[in-house]
């Protein structure tokens, strides 16, 4: 078998969807598009159906500055009227009936989100707006008080991308093209260098991959992860990434080992899909393959380093490189009280335990100037997944393997001699 998998020698092409390629842009000026969005919100549905087509094209054909102005005007024009909110909050407190609720409700919704659901009735439109909030989301970086327009975004794609909706694929060697050009293009921690790559990743019995899929957006994958089937709980991601390894058959595996997640669309940001991802995997693995026992993850510490660097410190090595890890995993915390690692916050808001610390586990440049080569696997045990989760929701508990935490026990601080 070739590299290339079959008819997947126009690799430029393929790549080309990655990003979607917009549609071709209809010369329009802000204003115009601001016209139709009013005009939009005071037709019925079907008479509103070429004017939000019309928006929708217009928007994709305008530029940084210009987009910038759509958003003060989203954010601004289409604001709710907090003078009207308050004089029917007291109406409805004088006089508590159904038709005075109605419109304390219907006052307390910005009109921007009833222009989102109708620009989103259109064919194709929520792949469109989830591009134009990745937009909205770079704007904020400069005009943070666009913010509140974002919340509208954010709450309805709470509810279009729920997971009632979501489709769980399995990825294969076998999969359409255009998604498996966009595993190489969107993952996240492990880069994938091609073809080859990609295929010692997918085809062999003991590696899989998993993705959530919207019907809105087909062929486009939310969230992915990538797995191995192993024997034993690994303590390198080199050894898990091994072309050269020797392949065995998924029934012969005790452990299943989740080495990446990635996130697809920067407009979902906020919405969470990981989360729902693993324990579903897991649930659908146990079921298919009572031989694995153990559900865990090898993950690394994006902000070990930066730590020990804030701390003046220089890392260890060995047994004291993981006593700085553990300790920085189980005690180091936000002012909020969760833990400083934004992985460990997610593992551990999902109902996982801190099993184990690795040190040079993760060797690559990346894994290097991260965490100094550290590593760490949540382990995910469906008894104890849910009460978990409820003690790091309710008490901020860090759920801590015994060995862990005798590690922890061991840190010494390694400070920098002054220069």
């Amino acid at each position: 078998m070739t590299d290339a998998p079959k008819d997947r020698s126009m690799l430029d092409a393929v790549l080309a969807t990655i990003v979607g390629s917009r549609r071709r842009a209809i010369k329009a000026d802000v204003a115009s598009i601001e016209d139709d969005c009013r005009a939009l919100l005071q037709l019925g549905p079907d008479a509103g159906k070429r004017v939000a087509q019309r928006i929708l094209a217009a928007y994709a054909g305008l530029d940084d500055n210009d987009r910038l102005r759509f958003f003060r005007f989203l954010n601004k024009q289409l604001d709710l009227d907090p003078q009207q909110l308050a004089a029917l909050a007291k109406a409805y407190d004088e006089e508590p009936t159904v038709e005075r609720l109605r419109e304390v409700l219907e006052a307390s919704e910005p009109m921007r989100q009833e222009l989102l659901r109708r620009l989103n009735a259109q064919p194709g439109a929520t792949a469109a707006l989830v591009g134009l909030r990745a937009d909205l989301l770079a704007a904020l970086r400069s005009e943070p008080d666009l913010k509140r327009a974002d919340l509208d975004f954010a709450h309805l794609f709470s509810s279009w991308f729920n997971r009632g909706f979501l489709d769980l694929q399995r990825i294969t060697w076998d999969s359409p093209a255009s998604v498996l050009a966009k595993i190489i293009a969107y993952e996240a921690v492990h880069e994938i260098n091609g073809w080859s790559d990609l295929r010692s990743r997918l085809q062999p019995a003991d590696r899989r991959c998993y993705s959530f899929f919207h019907p809105a957006m087909p062929g486009e994958p939310l969230v992915f992860t990538e797995l191995a089937l192993v024997k034993g709980v690994p303590d390198s991601v080199q050894r898990v990434l091994d072309e050269e390894r020797d392949e065995q058959t998924a029934e012969a595996a005790d452990t299943a080992v989740f080495y990446s997640i990635s996130n697809c669309q920067k407009g979902l940001l906020g919405i969470s899909f990981g989360n729902l991802l693993i324990k579903q995997v897991v649930a659908d693995l146990a079921r298919e393959l009572p031989n694995l026992k153990t559900f865990l993850t090898l993950s690394p510490l994006p902000c070990f380093a930066k730590w020990l660097e804030d701390q003046q410190q220089v890392a260890a090595t060995g047994e004291a490189l993981q006593a700085q890890a553990a300790h920085y995993l189980t005690t180091e915390k936000r002012p909020n009280g969760q833990p400083l690692d934004p992985v460990a916050r997610f593992h551990l808001a999902n109902g996982a335990e801190v099993h184990a610390v690795h040190a040079g586990a993760y060797t690559s440049e990346n894994g290097i100037r991260q965490s100094h080569g550290v590593m760490v696997n949540y382990l995910y045990d469906l008894k104890r997944v849910e009460a978990n989760q409820e003690a790091f929701a309710s008490q901020g508990t860090v759920t801590t393997a015994r060995a862990v935490r005798n590690r922890a026990s061991q840190y010494r601080p390694t400070l920098r001699e002054a220069s």
